[in-house]
């Protein structure tokens, strides 16, 4: 009898969602699903499918979600799309929404987004462990990447040593995260931007244009020494192998996951390990998200039980810790639990 009053509840959920998808296309693709889906951040694939492992070990009968790897910003525009079977239960974020997706959301139909921050990870820099052994600061990584360095003309350095003399006659060549990638925005945000900021003028450009500065201090050289990599970390990996000199620019996760083949390049003298990470030491420490659409939460079966398979192994002993996730701070986990449980839906008043 109890199997049976969950199937009725289930097939009434999904008779709900395909309300809700009707609803927010017009009438003419709604329809209804029995899985999960998750799109976004390739930094939090990883642990977003050893939670779908767990997920399934745990709700015997229920299918596997659907994780996908879109890049966070590919994967806000999918989630904010509308509210509705055809669309995304879940955006996984290595940056907060920004307030323009947030926007794009509310205006689409997707009104009552959850936020929860499931960790923590840093955007490291490696190299080959057969590589120069470089050590780098922001100001160094800017004035080597920036396409306009401090607004004075197109990037003309080659080699590093044209940036610093104290680094080798090597040619710059870094591979990196494209411009969908929440790794893109905070290699801009961590590192480039604060490299900008060496020189006063640059602080002021942002008082007076917005514009001018996000584009001075963020907007990256396209002459082939800065590569975009799509959104495959692994694919970095692999190409620092065949490339000594080169470097990669991707998730504390990968590096740890592959610290056989590469060696962690320092910022500002800081090592990515997981304590620098964890307590915000690292230049690059940033936090990890997931959005969740509560419009979404009744309608779709197990996507309770999925948030809460989260909250479960997120801890320092957790196992996505143990899959190169680094756990947030204590009150952190406290609040993201309680997010989980209430439900509480984003205040956007406050984003950027």
């Amino acid at each position: 009898m109890k199997h049976f009053a969950l199937l009725a509840a289930t097939a009434a959920a999904a008779l709900t969602l395909a309300g809700c998808g009707d609803q927010s296309s017009g009438g003419g693709a709604g329809g209804t699903r029995d899985q999960i889906r998750a799109v976004g951040s390739s930094t939090v694939y990883p642990f977003a499918t050893a939670v779908a492992e767990l997920f399934v070990q745990g709700n015997a009968g229920m299918k596997s979600p659907i994780i996908e790897s879109t890049g966070t910003g590919g994967g806000m525009k999918l989630f904010c799309a509308g509210v509705g079977a055809q669309y995304p239960d879940i955006a996984n974020a290595s940056r907060r929404i920004k307030k323009s997706e947030f926007d794009d959301c509310q205006k689409n139909g997707v009104k009552d987004i959850i936020e929860v921050q499931i960790g923590v990870d840093g955007l490291a820099f490696a190299e080959s462990n057969r590589g120069p052994g470089l050590k780098l600061t922001p100001k160094i990584v800017y004035e080597a990447l920036a396409a306009n360095p401090y607004g004075k003309g197109p990037n003309k350095t080659q080699n590093w040593n044209d940036v610093d003399p104290s680094l080798p006659a090597i040619p710059i060549s870094v591979f990196g995260p494209p411009s969908t990638s929440g790794t893109r925005d905070s290699l801009a945000e961590l590192i480039l931007e604060k490299g900008c900021q060496s020189d006063p003028a640059m602080k002021a450009l942002k008082d007076e244009n917005e514009d001018e500065y996000k584009a001075t201090c963020t907007r990256v050289r396209e002459d082939g020494k800065y590569v975009d990599s799509g959104e495959n970390d692994n694919l970095i990996v692999q190409k620092l192998d065949k490339n000594p000199n080169a470097i990669g620019v991707f998730g504390y996760s990968f590096l740890e996951e592959n610290n056989d083949k590469l060696n962690d390049i320092p910022i500002d003298g800081v090592e990515a390990t997981y304590e620098t990470v964890s307590t915000g030491k690292y230049p690059g420490a940033r936090p990890l998200y997931i959005y969740v659409k509560k419009a979404h939460m009744q309608a779709i079966p197990g996507l309770q039980g999925f948030l809460n398979a989260y909250a479960a192994n997120w801890g320092p002993n957790g196992a996505l810790t143990k899959r190169g996730m680094v756990a947030a701070p204590e009150d952190v986990r406290k609040g993201s639990a309680e997010a989980v449980k209430s439900l509480a839906v984003l205040d956007g008043s406050k984003l950027k």
